[in-house]
C-alpha cells in the first residue's frame, strides 16, 4: 500500500533525530523549521497506524522526548496522528490529493 506522510517531528534532541530522518527519508523532503523537523514522503507500507507507529517507535529508540504529528493518506482518507494516538480521519480533499495513492 502505498502512503503519503506529512509530519512534523519535534525534539529533546532534534540534531540526531534529524539525522535519522534524512537518512530514513532521503528521497523525500525533510526540512528544519525552528526546532522542528518537517517530513514529506511517499513510501510503502502496510496501513498508517502500522507505519505511524513503527516511525516513532523508531524515533523515540534514539529520543525519547520525542513527538509525531503524522497525517498519512492512503486510499482516500487522510489518518492523522499525534504519537500513537490516532487523532480522526477524513476523506481526501482535491487539494489533499497530491501524490496520493
Amino acid at each position: 500500500m502505498k502512503l503519503r506522510l506529512e509530519a512534523r517531528v519535534s525534539s529533546a534532541s532534534p540534531e540526531a533525530v534529524g539525522r535519522l530522518l534524512v537518512e530514513k527519508f532521503s528521497a523525500a523532503s525533510v526540512m528544519r523549521e525552528g526546532d522542528d523537523w518537517v517530513v514529506r514522503a511517499v513510501i510503502t507500507g502496510v496501513e498508517p497506524r502500522a507505519a505511524n507507529r513503527a516511525l516513532l517507535t523508531e524515533l523515540r529508540r534514539l529520543e525519547r522526548k520525542t513527538r509525531l504529528r503524522a497525517e498519512w493518506t492512503s486510499a482516500g482518507r487522510v489518518h492523522r496522528f499525534f504519537d500513537y494516538v490516532p487523532k480522526g480521519v477524513r476523506k481526501v480533499r482535491p487539494e489533499d490529493s497530491r501524490g496520493a495513492g
